[in-house]
C-alpha cells in the first residue's frame, strides 16, 4: 500500500508539472520591458523602454499599449499600480533622466511627479507601502545611498536624510533590472539588495528609511556584473534574495540565498543560473526568473525545478491566478498553476 501511494504522488507531482507553464500573450509592442506591477487577476501593468507601459484588464485577453508623452528617450524600469486608473512609472538614468510619473485615469494622461537634479543620482527603482507612501532608491551619491519619499501621493518627493546609512562600498550599486532591487514590507519596513562591491549585501529600515541595518550575503559579488538583483518576501519575515552574474547566466553557484528572521540569509542551491527577479506566489511557492530561464520551488526555496530557457527580466505575483513575466522585445507570458 505504501507503495502505491508512492506511485500515486509521483504521477501526481508529474501531472502538475506538466500542466504548471508559461504562455507568452501577444502583445503589440517590442519594447524592452522590466517593470511590471500585478494588481490582480484581471489587472496588470508593465513598462519598459522609449517610454512604454502597457495595461490589461480583462486578465491579458486584451492590451492597451502606449508611450508617455515627450519621454520617448525614456527607460521605465519600474511601475507600481494600484488598479486600473492608478499607476506610477519611474525611469532610470543619470541626472534629469530620472523620473517620476503619476497617472490617475487608467493611461489616459501623465503627470511629471520628480525630476532628478542631482547629476550624481542615479535612480534604480521604487516601492510603496499604500497608495499614498512610497519610497525611490538611487545609486550612491558622495559615498551613501540616496532616497526619497512621498507621504500624499507622490505630490510632493522629499530627500531623506542618510546620515545613520551605512557607507557604500567601492563600486557597489543596485541594478535596476526589474524593478525589484527595492521593496517594501509591513507599514514602514523598507528593504533594498546591491551588487556591484566586494560583499553584496541587503540594507533594511523598519523606520520608513530614516535608520539602515546592513547584511552581507554570499550571493556572486566583487565585480560590476555580479551581485543581488532582486528581494522578495512572503508571509512575515521569509525572504529571498537572487542573483548572481549577469555576463555568466548559466552560472548557478551563490545565486540565491533566503531568511526567516529578515535579518540573517544562508546561502541556498537550486536555481538554474542568473536571476534577476523572484516572486513569492503563497507562503511556500516562489518563483524565480532571470535571462537563461525560470525556475519554481515549492517548499520555500528549499529545493527548485526548472520550468524553461526563455529569457526574463521580470516576474510578479498576485495569487495563484495572476502570475506573470516580462521580457526583451515586448515579451509578456502568463503562468499557469492547475
Amino acid at each position: 500500500m505504501k507503495i502505491v501511494f508512492l506511485l500515486l504522488n509521483i504521477l501526481l507531482f508529474n501531472a502538475v508539472a506538466v500542466v504548471a507553464q508559461w504562455q507568452k500573450i501577444s502583445v503589440a509592442t517590442k519594447a524592452s520591458l522590466r517593470g511590471l506591477s500585478v494588481v490582480d487577476k484581471n489587472v496588470v501593468w508593465a513598462s519598459g523602454a522609449n517610454g512604454t507601459f502597457l495595461k490589461t484588464v480583462d486578465g491579458g485577453k486584451n492590451w492597451t499599449v502606449g508611450k508617455v508623452p515627450d519621454a520617448d528617450k525614456l527607460d521605465f524600469r519600474d511601475v507600481e499600480a494600484f488598479d486600473a486608473n492608478t499607476a506610477y512609472l519611474l525611469s532610470i538614468g543619470n541626472g534629469e533622466s530620472s523620473r517620476i510619473y503619476k497617472t490617475t485615469d487608467g493611461g489616459r494622461s501623465w503627470k511629471l511627479q520628480f525630476k532628478n537634479e542631482n547629476p550624481k543620482a542615479f535612480f534604480d527603482a521604487f516601492a510603496f507601502w499604500d497608495e499614498k507612501r512610497g519610497v525611490a532608491m538611487s545609486d550612491p551619491v558622495d559615498g551613501k545611498y540616496l532616497l526619497i519619499a512621498t507621504e500624499d501621493g507622490g505630490q510632493s518627493w522629499k530627500l531623506l536624510p542618510n546620515d545613520m546609512m551605512p557607507p557604500a562600498q567601492n563600486g557597489e550599486a543596485a541594478f535596476a533590472a526589474s524593478g525589484t532591487c527595492i521593496v517594501t514590507t509591513g507599514e514602514k519596513d523598507v528593504w533594498f539588495v546591491t551588487g556591484g562591491g566586494e560583499k553584496a549585501r541587503v540594507f533594511h529600515s523598519s523606520n520608513g528609511g530614516r535608520g539602515w541595518l546592513v547584511s552581507f550575503t554570499q550571493i556572486l559579488a566583487g565585480a560590476p556584473s555580479r551581485g543581488i538583483f532582486s528581494i522578495a518576501f512572503g508571509a512575515g519575515n521569509n525572504g529571498v534574495i537572487v542573483g548572481g552574474d549577469y555576463e555568466k547566466p548559466n552560472e548557478t553557484n551563490f545565486t540565491l540565498a533566503l531568511t526567516g528572521d529578515g535579518k540573517s540569509w544562508r546561502e541556498a542551491a537550486g536555481l538554474s543560473g542568473f536571476r534577476s527577479g523572484a516572486t513569492f506566489v503563497d507562503e511556500k511557492t516562489i518563483i524565480a526568473v532571470g535571462s537563461s530561464g525560470s525556475d519554481i520551488s515549492n517548499d520555500g526555496g528549499k529545493t527548485w525545478k526548472n520550468l524553461d530557457a526563455e529569457s526574463y527580466n521580470a516576474v510578479q505575483s498576485a495569487g495563484k491566478k495572476a502570475i506573470w513575466a516580462v521580457g526583451a522585445n515586448g515579451l509578456v507570458a502568463k503562468f499557469s498553476m492547475k
